[in-house]
C-alpha cells in the first residue's frame, strides 16, 4: 500500500435526539398507528437515523437528549427562547418512544441537567479527536452544531424536509455562510437568532454580519478598532460605517451576552465509552418489535443488516436468504406452499377443493398494469398456513370452473388486479367477497399503507418475502445502483410458489381478522352493498378504456411550448435579466429583493418567504410578472403532467389509455384515479378544457357525461336540515343566486322577470365561493383570497350573513366539530368511518385543518358513497358493459360513458333515472346531461 493512501477511519456517530425529533414532526403531516398514538415525531428521528447509519456506516453511536426544564442560557438570560412557541403534547409525548428505540439498540444515551443536547454533543466531540483514527459526524436538524465542525468534525443534517441530507464539513460551511465554522458563534453574536430569541445586535443582519467577520475575523477584532465610550457622532472604526459602529456599541452587551448564549460547551464532565457505543453489538427483534407496534413496515429492511431480526412470527418454516442480504433464521409458524407443476399434483388439488366455499387467491404476471399483464401462476388457498401455486399451463376447466362460480366466495388483497388479470386470460372471475386492502382502508382511512406486507407485519407481526428479494429494486428507486430488475417469469417458480403462498396464507389470516373488527365497528354495510360490489365494476371501467386523440396532444404541446416560451420572455423582460422560473430560490430573489414586491403577507419557512401558489396570489395586482407566472406555471404543469405524458400511456395493444381507479386513497371514500390522475386536470382553465378534447369517443359513438348537481348543498341540506336550504332546493330555485340576495342585502324578485334588486354574475359567483366554501370550512381569510376585491373584514361578514341566513346548518357544523372531538372520529349517513384524532391537537394548524376535515366528511362522503352506489346499480341493470353502452370514467360527481348514438335517446333516460333515485333524501337529486365528440365540447341533453 502507497504511503500517500489515507487510512480510512472509524466514524463516531453523535445524535441530537431532540432535534430530530422536532424535525421530523414538523416535516411529517399527522400520522399515528391504528390504535391513535401519535407516532410522526418518532418516524421523523427513525428516518433519518437509520439513513445515517447505512450512507455513514458509523462503527460508534450515541445520542444525546435535553431533559426538562431550564438550562444555565436561561440563568444568564430570561429571555432565552422566550418567544418560542411551546412544543405539543403530541411532540413530547413521542420522546419516550424515541429513547425507547435508541436503547432497544443498545445505543448509549446522554443527558445532563442544566445543559443542552448540543452541549453534550461539543463535549462528546471533543472526546472523540482525542481518539486516534476516529472521525466524529454529527446527526442534527439545528445547525447550532455547525460551530463544531472542524478538520476532524463534520455535521450530517436533513437539507429539505427529510428526503434530502447533506454533510458539512469545513469547506461547505464556509460556501454557505461566507465565513469559517469557528466564526458562526460570533456570527450568531451579531446577528441574533430569533428562534432562540438570542437578541444579537439590533439593526445588524446576515450580509453585515458576514462582512465583519471575514474583515476582521472574531467580534474581540471588531470591537478592538471601533473606540469607546460612545461619541457623537460615531467613531470612524477601520471600514466600519458610521452607523454600523454606532449599533455595534450601542449594543456591545447585546453582543457579548449572545456570543455567551451560542457559544457551544465543549468541557463537560461526562465520559466516553466507545465499546459500549459500538453499534455492532445490538439484537435487532427488540427493535422489530417495537415497528410492529408503531407499524414502520417499511422501516425494517433499513435496521444495520450487520445482526439481522430473527422474525419469529416470519411464514417460513426454514432459512431463507434474500438476494444480497443477509438470511433470516427458521421461524416458529409452520407453514406448507406447494407448487403445482404437475398432472398428479393438480388433480390433488381438486380433490382438496371439492366442498370448500370460499377461497384465497392471489396471481403471479409479468406486469404491475393488469390490462397488459400476463398470467404466470395463481396461488389458492382455504386454510391457515396452507397454499398452493398454480403454474398457468395448469390451470384446468375444474379450477377455471371454481373461479367463475359465484357459490364460492374469494378473498383477495387487491382483487381487482386479480379480476382484471383473469380476464384477460379469458376467466371470468366470481363469487368476489372480500378485499382485505379495501377492509383495512375502511377500518383507518386516515392510514398510509395498506399493502399486503404492512398490514401482515402490523396486524401479525409477520415479515413477507418482499418482491425486491425475487425481482430487486425498482429501476425508479432513488439511490440504488447495480442492479437490473427481473422479470417474474425469469424467477425460479418454486420461490415464487413459497412468494404466493405467504401472500395468499396472509390475505386468509387478515380477512378473518378484519370481518369480525368490520363488525364491530359497524362497517359490513358500507363494505358489502358499496365497496365490494364497486371492484368489479371499476375493473370493467379499467378494462373498457377511453380513447386518446394522440396526434391533437402532439399538436397542443407544440403549441403550449411556445406560449410557456413567450411568457418566459415576458417575464425575463420584467425581471430585467434570465433566470430558473421553476426554481423557489432563484424566483424570490427577483420578486421580493430585485423588484422590491411587499412581502409582509407571505409565510415564511425554513428557506424563507414562500413561492407556493396559495402565497403568490397574494401577491396579484403588485406587479405584472406575479399573474404571467401563473401562466407559465399553469403551461408547464399541464405541458409536462397530460400533454407529454398521456400519449406514452396509451396501451399500444388497445389504442386506449386505461386508467386506474383507486377506493383506497381518499380518506373521505371518494374515487381516485392514477396513470393519469384524472381529477387534476383543471376545467377552469383554457388549457385544461383543451386536454379534455383530447379524450374522444369511438366512431359512430359519443362521450355522454352525466354530473349530479350541487349534490354536496343537497347533502348540506338534507343532513342539516335546514328549512331555507331545502325550501330552496324543493322549489327547484337557484341555491348561489338565493345566497347572494342574503348575503348582499338585496330584496327579493318581484316577478317571474326578475325585476327588482338584481343579482349580478359577480355576486352569483361569490355566493357560490360561499355556499361551498362554508362545506370545506373556509375562514374568512380564505374567503378573501378566493373572492376578488373583498377585505377580510367583509368577507367575515358574508360568513356571519351567510349562518344566519342558514342557521340550522351553522348549528350542525358546530355540533360536527363538538361530537369529533369528544368521539376523535366523524361518520357519514351510511356509518363510513374518518378518524380524526389530531382534532384535539394542541397545535392550531393541526387542529384547524382536522377540524376542516370532520365539518366537510358527512357531505363529500356521503356524495361518494350515492355515486358507488349509482354505479352499482348501473352495473347490476347492465348498463356499463354493453357494446354500444360502457362506463368508461368516475371524476368526482361526474360519470362518462361511450355510448353508440343511434342509442343515446335509449340509454341517457335509464341511467338518468337510476342516478336521480338511487337514494332518498328530503330534496331532490339532480343530474345534468350531455354528450359530445370529446370530452369537453358537449351539448346539454334534456333530462
Amino acid at each position: 500500500m502507497g504511503k500517500d493512501k489515507e487510512e480510512k477511519k472509524d466514524i463516531l456517530l453523535l445524535v441530537d435526539g431532540n432535534a430530530l425529533i422536532h424535525r421530523g414532526f414538523h416535516a411529517i403531516p399527522h400520522l399515528s398507528t391504528k390504535a391513535g398514538e401519535p407516532t410522526n415525531g418518532v418516524y421523523g428521528f427513525t428516518v433519518l437515523f437509520l439513513r445515517a447509519l447505512k450512507e455513514l456506516a458509523p462503527r460508534y453511536v450515541a445520542v444525546a437528549f435535553d431533559l426538562p426544564g431550564g438550562t444555565f442560557r436561561d440563568k444568564l438570560y430570561d429571555a432565552y427562547k422566550a418567544k418560542r412557541v411551546a412544543a405539543p403534547a403530541e411532540l413530547y409525548s413521542q420522546i419516550p418512544r424515541v429513547k425507547e428505540l435508541v436503547q432497544a439498540m443498545n445505543v448509549p444515551t446522554f443527558e445532563l441537567e442544566d445543559y443542552e443536547a448540543d452541549d453534550i454533543i461539543g463535549s462528546l466531540a471533543e472526546l472523540g479527536k482525542r481518539e486516534q483514527n476516529l472521525e466524529t459526524i454529527i446527526l442534527t436538524g439545528d445547525l447550532d452544531a455547525l460551530q463544531l465542525v472542524d478538520d476532524n468534525v463534520k455535521v450530517f443534517t436533513p437539507k429539505q424536509g427529510l428526503s434530502e441530507t447533506m454533510i458539512y464539513d469545513r469547506k461547505a460551511v464556509e460556501v454557505r455562510y461566507g465565513i469559517a465554522p469557528e466564526q458562526i458563534v460570533d456570527y450568531k453574536a451579531l446577528r441574533g437568532d430569533a428562534s432562540d430569541n438570542i437578541p444579537g445586535v439590533k439593526g445588524i443582519g446576515e450580509k453585515t454580519a458576514t462582512e465583519l467577520l471575514q474583515k476582521f475575523g472574531t467580534l474581540k477584532g471588531i470591537y478592538e478598532v471601533l473606540t469607546s465610550p460612545l461619541p457623537n457622532p460615531p467613531p470612524q472604526g477601520e471600514g466600519i460605517r458610521p452607523k454600523v459602529a454606532q449599533l455595534l456599541l450601542l449594543h456591545r452587551q447585546d453582543a457579548e451576552i449572545s456570543q455567551k448564549l451560542a457559544q457551544i460547551v465543549r468541557d463537560l464532565p461526562i465520559k466516553l465509552d466507545l465499546k459500549k457505543a459500538e453499534l455492532a453489538d445490538y439484537d435487532a427483534e427488540p427493535v422489530v418489535k417495537m415497528f410492529q407496534e408503531l407499524e414502520f413496515r417499511s422501516l425494517i429492511d433499513k435496521l444495520p443488516k450487520n445482526n439481522p431480526p430473527q422474525s419469529p412470527l416470519s411464514l417460513r418454516g426454514e432459512e431463507n436468504a434474500d438476494q444480497g442480504e443477509e438470511k433470516l433464521t427458521k421461524s416458529v409458524i409452520q407453514s406448507n406452499y406447494e407448487l403445482v407443476d404437475s398432472k398428479k399434483e393438480y388433480e390433488a388439488l381438486i380433490k382438496g377443493l371439492k366442498g370448500v366455499k370460499e377461497i384465497a387467491i392471489d396471481t403471479e404476471t409479468t406486469s404491475i398494469h393488469p390490462v397488459q399483464a400476463e398470467l404466470l401462476g395463481l396461488g389458492i388457498g382455504w386454510e391457515e398456513g396452507k397454499a398452493f401455486y398454480v403454474l398457468r399451463n395448469f390451470v384446468g376447466p375444474e379450477l377455471i370452473s371454481i373461479l367463475e362460480n359465484s357459490g364460492v366466495k374469494k378473498i383477495g388483497h387487491n382483487i381487482k388486479y386479480d379480476y382484471l388479470v383473469l380476464k384477460q386470460a379469458r376467466i371470468k372471475l366470481a363469487g368476489m367477497n372480500f378485499d382485505t386492502m379495501i377492509a383495512a382502508y375502511l377500518l383507518n382511512p386516515g392510514a398510509r399503507n395498506f399493502d399486503l406486507d404492512s398490514l401482515s407485519f402490523n396486524e401479525f407481526g409477520i415479515r413477507k418475502i418482499s418482491i425486491t428479494s425475487l425481482i430487486g429494486p425498482s429501476p425508479l428507486v432513488k439511490g440504488v445502483g447495480g442492479k437490473k430488475q427481473i422479470n417474474m417469469r425469469e424467477v425460479d417458480p418454486e420461490r415464487v410458489a413459497e412468494y404466493c403462498g405467504e401472500d395468499v396464507d396472509c390475505t386468509w389470516r387478515l380477512k378473518q381478522k378484519l370481518e369480525t373488527e368490520l363488525k364491530n365497528k359497524n362497517l359490513e354495510k358500507v363494505f358489502y352493498e358499496i365497496d365490494m360490489p364497486l371492484v368489479a365494476v371499476l375493473a370493467e371501467m379499467e378494462h373498457s378504456g377511453i380513447k386518446i386523440d394522440t396526434k391533437y396532444l402532439k399538436e397542443l404541446s407544440a403549441k403550449a411550448e411556445q406560449e410557456a416560451d413567450k411568457i418566459q420572455k415576458q417575464i425575463w423582460k420584467l425581471a430585467g435579466e434570465e433566470f430558473n422560473i421553476g426554481s423557489p430560490i432563484q424566483l424570490k430573489k427577483i420578486l421580493f429583493e430585485k423588484l422590491g414586491i411587499p412581502s409582509d403577507e407571505l409565510k415564511k419557512g425554513k428557506t424563507g418567504l414562500s413561492t407556493a401558489a396559495q402565497e403568490l396570489e397574494k401577491l396579484r395586482g403588485l406587479h405584472p410578472i406575479v399573474d404571467l407566472i401563473f401562466d407559465w406555471r399553469e403551461i408547464t404543469k399541464l405541458k409536462n403532467t397530460y400533454l407529454d405524458a398521456l400519449p406514452d400511456l396509451v396501451y399500444k395493444k388497445t389504442g386506449r389509455l386505461h386508467t386506474s381507479f383507486n377506493q383506497t386513497i381518499a380518506a373521505t371514500g371518494r374515487l381516485s384515479s392514477s396513470d393519469p390522475n384524472l381529477q387534476n386536470i383543471p376545467i377552469r382553465t383554457e388549457l385544461g378544457r383543451e386536454v379534455r378534447k383530447a379524450f374522444v369517443a369511438e366512431k359512430s359513438c359519443k362521450l355522454v357525461s352525466i354530473d349530479y348537481s350541487q349534490i354536496e348543498l343537497r347533502l348540506a341540506a338534507h343532513i342539516s336540515g335546514d328549512p331555507k336550504m331545502i325550501e330552496v332546493f324543493r322549489s327547484g330555485g337557484d341555491i348561489h343566486e338565493a345566497t347572494a340576495r342574503d348575503i348582499f342585502n338585496l330584496t327579493p324578485a318581484l316577478s317571474s322577470r326578475g325585476e327588482g334588486a338584481e343579482v349580478t354574475p359577480d355576486m352569483r359567483r361569490a355566493a357560490k365561493t360561499i355556499n361551498f366554501g362554508v362545506l370545506y370550512g373556509l375562514s374568512a381569510y380564505g374567503l378573501k383570497s378566493r373572492i376578488p376585491g373583498v377585505s377580510v373584514g367583509v368577507a367575515e361578514d358574508f360568513i356571519n350573513k351567510y349562518f344566519a341566513t342558514y342557521k340550522r346548518l351553522a348549528d350542525y357544523l358546530d355540533e360536527v366539530v363538538e361530537e369529533t372531538k369528544k368521539t376523535g372520529y366523524v361518520h357519514n349517513e351510511l356509518g363510513r368511518l374518518r378518524f380524526l384524532p389530531e382534532i384535539n391537537s394542541s397545535q392550531f394548524q393541526v387542529r384547524s385543518a382536522a377540524e376542516r376535515a370532520a365539518i366537510n366528511m358527512p357531505f363529500q362522503s356521503l356524495s361518494a358513497d350515492i355515486i358507488k352506489m349509482a354505479m352499482n346499480k348501473l352495473a347490476e341493470k347492465n348498463l356499463i358493459t354493453q357494446p354500444d353502452c360502457r362506463l368508461l370514467l368516475q371524476v368526482h360527481d361526474e360519470l362518462v360513458f361511450e355510448i353508440a348514438e343511434n342509442k343515446i335517446e335509449k340509454y341517457v333516460p335509464e341511467i338518468v333515472k337510476i342516478m336521480q333515485n338511487i337514494y332518498k333524501l328530503k330534496v331532490p337529486l339532480v343530474v345534468d346531461a350531455k354528450a359530445g365528440e370529446n370530452w369537453e365540447v358537449m351539448e346539454k341533453l334534456a333530462v
